[in-house]
């Protein structure tokens, strides 16, 4: 039986010069709770015209919550697809919740040393974090499953949330491009192992989920509804 009452997409940032979005989601539970899938960019890059993501106050993840009528502290969980700067960014905004992360990714930024990782590491990196750490797919609730799909970064995790009238949801995050054949898919600088990202990919596809909401994805975004339910 599915616990999940709720999806909310929201754009907490924007790629600045290519107008694409940067997301995160809101998961609401049967029983109150709250649970966000990323936290998008930090707080420092607020109307910083040098940053590489447009944030605003409203923008932010705690803009959007408070818009929503909820504070940090009403989210006592936050899946992170990964550590990019531009999805965790905004960890340290909810020092109580849980942070759900694949160890594989959480390893390789602690000890990899690349700019990614160590350029927000101080917003991820959290003392006394409350971190609780998978390996491979996992059921975290029911009607929430985690599945690693790893390439873009090592553990890099999708999201498939079963909302009670929209149906299955897959939240690909940067695991999977639009329009494409896995194969032969362009792939970016920031995808540290193609083969992987590609076979990544497919293992999504594979899933069947009619329903796939990428992440910087400008196009899909104009599509989409900002609840499901």
């Amino acid at each position: 039986m599915t616990v999940v009452r709720s999806l909310r997409l929201l754009r907490v940032a924007t790629v600045r010069d290519h107008d694409l979005p940067v997301p995160a989601f809101l998961i609401g539970l049967a029983d109150g709770q709250c649970w966000l899938v990323d936290t998008g960019c930090p707080a420092t890059m607020i109307d910083d015209p040098q940053a590489p993501f447009a944030v605003t106050a409203e923008s932010h993840i705690v803009g959007q919550l408070g818009r929503l009528g909820l504070t940090p502290g009403d989210i006592s969980t936050v899946i992170v697809s990964h550590l990019d700067p531009d999805h965790c960014g905004a960890n340290d905004e909810f020092p109580h919740a849980r942070f759900v992360l694949q160890q594989a990714q959480y390893e390789h930024a602690r000890e990899s040393g690349l700019l990614r990782y160590e350029w927000m590491r101080e917003h991820w990196d959290i003392p006394d974090a409350r971190w609780e750490f998978i390996h491979g797919d996992v059921e975290l609730a029911p009607g929430i499953t985690l599945i690693e799909c790893g390439g873009h970064v090592p553990g890099h995790q999708a999201v498939l949330v079963e909302l009670p009238d929209s149906g299955p949801v897959l939240l690909a995050g940067d695991a999977w491009l639009r329009d494409s054949d896995p194969d032969t898919r362009q792939l970016s600088t920031h995808d540290l192992d193609g083969p992987a990202t590609r076979a990544s990919q497919r293992k999504l596809m594979d899933l069947g989920i009619p329903f796939v909401i990428h992440n910087h994805d400008a196009g899909q975004w104009r599509t989409l509804r900002a609840r499901y339910t």
